[in-house]
Order: C-alpha cells, then structure tokens, then sequence
C-alpha cells in the first residue's frame, strides 16, 4: 500500500540525532519488508528495540495436515469453530499451503496479557463479529463488522474486542500483500477505476507512547514456532514515525462493486493481491443490465488455482443452502459453477445483496484435521441432476 503516514515527533532529517527533554537520544529503528527495497517505514523510540531478557518457550504450532492432496469441493460450517477465550488459541487453521494459512477465530476476550508478533505473514483479519481496537507500536485502528485489517509481518500489536462475540476470518500470507496493480498508476496512487481510493482506508491514530521498565510479555510466531520472550522496556514507546509501512483498515462496506451489461468475471472483485494469492470482496450490487444477461456466474474451470469462498452476509446468488460462516472450497482441476436453479432463477433478478470474501491461490489448499471436523461431507455431490 504505498501511501505516507506519519504520527508523533519526529526529527527534520533522517538518521540524524534526536534528543530526549533530559538530552538522551531516541533510538532509531527502520522496520521495512524485502531487505532494504520494500516499503519501510522509521520510527523513534524511548529505549532501545533490541533488549531481550529471556527467551521462556517456544512451541510448536504448525497446522495439522489432514487431506495433503485434495479434488473434492467442500462446505466448511465455519461457526461450529468453538470460541475461546485468547486471541492466538482462538485461531484454527482450516486451509494452507506454503504460501497462505487461512484460519476462523472466535475470540472471547481481548490481547492484552502479552504482546505479538507474527514474524513469518502478514496478516490479513476480517471481522465478521465484533469491534473494537486493534493497538500496535505505530497507532491504533478502531475496527467494526465488515474491516479489513491488514498488519505487515513484524509488527507488534495487541487488540481490544468491545464484547465476548467475535468472529474473525484470518489470512497469513508469506507474501507482502498490495493493493491491485491494475488499479495503481506507476507513481503508487489509486487510480479513478479502482473500487476504491485512499481515502477509504482507516489509518493508525493515537499513537501511545510507553516509557516504562519491567517485565513484558512477547510471543513471536516464526517458522511455525511460537516463542514467548520477555521483554524489560514495553514495546508501545514509540515517540514518532513516518513511513510507507505500517498496519491499516479498510471496510468492505466501501468497496464500490464494477458491474456490465454482461455478467463480469471474479477479478472486478479484486481488493488485495500477492504473488500467490488474491482476495476478492463480494459486495451488494447491481446486476448485468444487457436484456438476455444471465446474472449469475457461468461455470469455469479452475485449472491453476483453488477457489475458497467465506460467506459473510446476504443471500448468495449462485448457491443453495448457504448460511453466514460457511466456507466452499473449489480445487483446481474440475470446473465449478452455480448450484442446480440458481442459473435460471437469476434471470430478470435486478441486484445482489451478497457480502463475501474471496481467496483464490495459486498454489493447492490442504485441508487441516480441523477443517474435516466441520466438513458437511456431501456438498461436492451438490451439483448431481
């Protein structure tokens, strides 16, 4: 996303000194992605980044691989995910690869025992259920039903749920995560055909500032190993910064659907891309206005990617007995299409109240063992006459 934030104080010039009220110098960290060549973003802080007083455990949390190599088309019921009280235990890991984990967290009760870190992804988190604040070193983001919060691999955050009910859709990516190329032009910005624009977007605010010694509380996920580290500074002192780097939302409310007179194809719904996956966003809308148009999708052939559909709100058009919370996933390989009447009964519709999110990968999706524990088992049968 390369737009210029900057929150606090921050010096005149770069890598120059910047002095405390008592004359000390801040200490300066870059936090950027790709070695040196991506988006980074500098920031000032009270002490110094890089104090560790103790490494206290490390454990394992790789996902549990139940179906390696999949060609059957699944119905996952998504709220029969249990809800737990923390965040991290909350997350259960459904569909992953090398390049992507996607999981459903119901969590109950706000992060704010520890502090994390995923070191491994960006995170991609869609709010289903609930509101409240997401808190991280460089600002916070007040978020509500229908967000996207996307936090860049590295960042330190915590997150503050206003009640126990809550519902994330969460996104790992190994890959940075951008705004639609098509969309940008070369100097970075939006152009007029995107669905959406910069102003759209909910920037981190209210920067805190912490000057305090102690003992705190940092998990760190890498490499699929979870590392609890004690830190003797909080993590939240960061004085100033600016930068093309950092955490920020974004509504699914404000992405303006790309509509025809003909049915349009799946990348009009692209809202973020990576080298191996895109994340579409199905949004209420008008339908195809030619006078013979069939609104609904016609069926397709998924050679090189799988489909993955996490159903939100709505009445989706080309399916039959789908309820909030339900996940399909369509593996490359076999064609897919509408289910049996939807074709035909979405001639003469005039619009779409539909809210769903879409991801499509590149790479093949296994299926983890708790993915099988809410497979309905029958839905790639759904299409038999």
């Amino acid at each position: 996303m390369p737009i210029y934030h900057r929150l606090g104080k921050i010096p005149q010039k770069r890598h120059t000194q910047f002095r405390k009220p008592d004359g000390g110098l801040y200490h300066e960290q870059l936090f950027g992605a790709i070695g040196f060549d991506g988006m980074s973003t500098l920031m000032y802080q009270v002490h110094r980044p890089t104090m560790v007083k103790e490494v206290l455990k490390e454990e394992d949390v790789s996902p549990q691989i139940a179906v390696a190599k999949n060609i059957k088309a699944r119905l996952l019921q998504g709220f029969q995910v249990a809800p737990k009280a923390d965040f991290l235990e909350s997350r259960t890991p459904l569909l992953v690869n090398s390049d992507i984990h996607i999981a459903l967290a119901a969590p109950q009760k706000s992060l704010r025992e520890y502090f994390y870190k995923n070191a491994d992804a960006d995170e991609l988190i869609f709010v289903h259920r609930g509101s409240g604040t997401l808190r991280t070193q460089l600002g916070n983001i007040p978020f509500e039903y229908g967000d996207y919060l996307l936090i860049p691999r590295g960042m330190i955050y915590q997150i503050d749920f206003d009640g126990p009910d809550n519902r994330l859709l969460v996104a790992e990516s190994h890959h940075p995560i951008y705004t639609p190329k098509r969309y940008r032009n070369w100097f970075g910005q939006l152009l007029e055909h995107s669905p959406y624009c910069e102003r759209d977007y909910k920037l981190p605010q209210d920067l805190e500032t912490h000057d305090e010694k102690g003992d705190f509380i940092l998990k760190i996920k890498k490499k699929d190993t979870l590392y609890t580290l004690l830190y003797p500074t909080h993590p939240f002192d960061v004085v100033g910064w600016d930068g093309y780097n950092f955490p920020y939302g974004f509504s699914i409310h404000n992405f303006e659907p790309i509509t025809g007179r003909v049915h349009q194809p799946p990348p009009v719904h692209q809202t973020f891309e990576t080298k191996a996956f895109v994340v579409c966003s199905f949004c209420p809308r008008l339908y195809d206005y030619h006078p013979q148009a069939i609104p609904a999708p016609y069926n397709h052939s998924n050679i090189d990617s799988d489909e993955m559909l996490y159903y939100v709100d709505g009445d989706f058009m080309s399916r039959n007995n789908i309820e909030a919370g339900h996940i399909t996933l369509h593996p490359g390989g076999i064609p897919h299409g509408p289910a049996p009447g939807a074709y035909e009964r979405s001639i003469g519709k005039t619009e779409t109240v539909e809210l769903a999110v879409m991801i499509d990968t590149f790479q093949p999706l296994q299926l983890t063992q708790a993915a099988l524990g809410i497979d309905d088992g029958v839905y790639y049968r759904s299409w038999v006459e």
